[in-house]
């Protein structure tokens, strides 16, 4: 769509990520989803976790949709409302043998502190590059450096200049403190990706996440431009109008005609 189109324009001029900003969006079983878009059990012959969905819309450009058949991670499963524990006993065990948690107590607050998303077994999750969606986004996320992070940062605080809060624990990262803490409380959150989104999903060391509201995308974007008028802007513009030494000493214009100072 056009507005999409204009959106992620705007994205690659002042932030430019490496990959392509995704679009999460929210549906229904009985919402149509065309035709075209990929499913991973009915096209790719196999379940697999939402981080990957996301990873091939950022990499490969694909649109691709989940649904209960599709899903291959437990935590998803359990966060979307896709298989929701009856009790959290496997879930604590899983925690202590990794040792995520020193004991019980410990892995029931990791498992209490999951976003949780109450809109059925029949949800749908459909992930699209922003500049391809046919869908109306619910979320986006920008896997950034973090330079690119930081102006993101600046963009999201323009309008209300409250600083940005986040979860940050390195577990269920991007699919459940990411899309669904952006989504529930309608706020733009930072993520550390996980060890899922590195392991499964192709996150590189140097990228951090960060998750908007669609609804709040265009005030972002106002953030930036307005921001990027008065110089700040990514990549980030070193200062580089100063006379250069050596040996914090000696002018680089006069080495040869003075002696450095052996050490």
């Amino acid at each position: 769509m056009e507005k999409f189109m204009h959106l992620y324009e705007k994205i690659r001029k002042y932030v430019n990520p490496e990959t392509f900003p995704v679009s999460v969006s929210f549906l229904r079983a009985n919402e149509s989803i065309p035709e075209f878009i990929k499913r991973p059990l009915r096209d790719l012959g196999t379940s697999m976790a939402p981080c990957q969905g996301a990873g091939m819309a950022r990499r490969y450009g694909w649109s691709i949709a989940f649904g209960p058949e599709d899903v291959g991670c437990a935590i998803a499963a359990h966060t979307y409302g896709w298989n929701r524990l009856s009790d959290d006993r496997g879930a604590i065990d899983f925690h202590l043998r990794m040792n995520y948690a020193s004991n019980e107590k410990a892995a029931r607050e990791i498992i209490k502190g999951f976003r949780m998303l109450d809109m059925g077994d029949d949800l749908q999750v459909l992930y699209a590059p922003l500049e391809r969606a046919t869908v109306e986004p619910d979320v986006i996320l920008m896997y950034v450096n973090p330079a690119q992070l930081m102006r993101l940062i600046h963009a999201a605080t323009f309008h209300q200049g409250i600083p940005l809060t986040g979860s940050f624990s390195g577990r269920a990262a991007s699919c459940t403190e990411g899309t669904l803490g952006a989504y529930l409380d309608n706020e733009c959150k930072v993520v550390t990706p996980g060890n899922g989104d590195r392991v499964w999903a192709g996150c590189q060391d140097h990228e951090m996440l960060m998750a908007i509201p669609f609804k709040k995308l265009e005030d972002v974007i106002e953030g930036l431009e307005k921001s990027h008028q008065k110089g700040i802007r990514y990549p980030i513009p070193t200062y580089l109008r100063y006379r250069p030494e050596v040996a914090f000493s000696i002018p680089l214009s006069d080495i040869f005609q003075r002696p450095i100072p052996k050490k």
